[in-house]
């Protein structure tokens, strides 16, 4: 029999992607999605009918935060990993949603916790992100690095995952693997996103709203390099490191079987370039307004994906300018962009 994975946030950008992956990969995947309005659920509908067509599918309908419905959920099915990728994300959401992000960062994902250490889960994977990194000026950002001054709630329920998986892998000697993923982009993508949004008012004739005037960079990451790297890291279950000292810790790995990595790109782009790209690419130009720095973001992002490559050979291969087309691509088609059209474009049926 093939290994049966539960994924969370199967619906989402990067949980479709790994869904998908998986079943091209012979795997069996029970998707776990609660279908937030936090953007078109008609997207999220898109990824999801995708799915169902799929052999080796099953989709569950359900928030984190309900736990009986968990409990029944692995008692149903065996799991022998749990890909957990549900999350409340914006990092600007959460200064008007605070209580949103507790509810499903932090209570949801105590009871996936709870759940993998009942059931024995031989490995658990969960989504982080780069925005633990905070107001750290040191780059690139290294797993060794201190993470302790979050500058958005989204980033506080980050950084408090880390915390509660190392206590659960500590204790009950859970498996543990966090994935800090940094500026993932693509088809399929949330449009919540700058480079979605910016596509979007590009083709529709209106501003773009740029923050602290265009002087930001971001380590933009193609989601089919973070599929590659989350499945490669799916039978490399984390073991104790036997070299670990408390005395200074080291950060990125434990005594307990507990692992974090970056999952990024290596190649900060600044987000003027990135602009251009996308200009070229739909053949429009952008107009844009700049901003002041918005409270919650930072300047630059660049991660160290050393400890990556050593685990598991990961280098991403996927160039921005190829990204973004491939992104383009996808949007007109799905949008049902013509050349000639600027506004009023809708949705064709997937």
């Amino acid at each position: 029999m093939s290994m049966r994975i539960l994924v969370t946030g199967s619906a989402g950008f990067i949980g479709f992607h790994v869904t998908n992956k998986l079943l091209d990969m012979g795997y069996s995947v029970v998707g776990f999605d609660n279908m937030n309005r936090y953007y078109d659920v008609e997207l999220k509908e898109a990824r999801l009918s995708n799915l169902l067509g799929r052999d080796r599918f099953h989709f569950v309908k359900e928030s984190l935060e309900n736990r009986p419905e968990l409990e029944q959920l692995f008692e149903a099915h065996r799991f022998d990993a749990v890909i957990h990728l549900a999350a409340q994300a914006g990092v600007r959401y959460s200064l008007e949603h605070p209580q949103t992000y507790i509810d499903s960062n932090a209570t949801g994902f105590l009871n996936i916790l709870e759940m993998c250490r009942i059931h024995q889960i031989g490995h658990l994977l969960y989504a982080s992100s780069s925005s633990v990194y905070g107001a750290n000026r040191k780059v690139p950002f290294s797993e060794e690095d201190t993470t302790d001054h979050p500058v958005s709630l989204y980033a506080a329920t980050k950084k408090a995952n880390e915390m509660m998986a190392h206590s659960y892998s500590h204790i009950y000697r859970l498996p543990v693997t966090g994935l800090r993923f940094f500026t993932v982009y693509g088809p399929w993508g949330r449009p919540d996103m700058a480079y979605f949004s910016f596509t979007r008012s590009i083709l529709d004739d209106k501003p773009i709203t740029v923050f602290n005037n265009g002087e930001m960079w971001r380590d933009f990451t193609y989601v089919d390099d973070v599929v590659q790297a989350i499945v490669r890291l799916i039978p490399c279950s984390p073991s104790p490191n036997s070299d670990w000292d408390g005395n200074p810790p080291q950060l990125g790995s434990s005594s307990a079987p507990y692992r974090i990595y970056n999952i990024g790109n290596h190649s900060p782009e600044k987000l003027a370039d990135m602009i251009t790209l996308l200009e070229r690419h739909l053949g429009r130009s952008a107009r844009i307004d700049y901003r002041p720095m918005h409270p919650g973001d930072v300047e630059v992002t660049f991660a160290d994906t050393k400890a990556l490559e050593e685990r598991i050979g990961f280098k991403p291969e996927t160039s921005l300018d190829d990204g973004l087309g491939a992104f383009v691509s996808w949007y007109k088609s799905f949008y049902d962009i013509k050349e000639t059209t600027l506004t009023g474009y809708r949705k064709t049926e997937q």
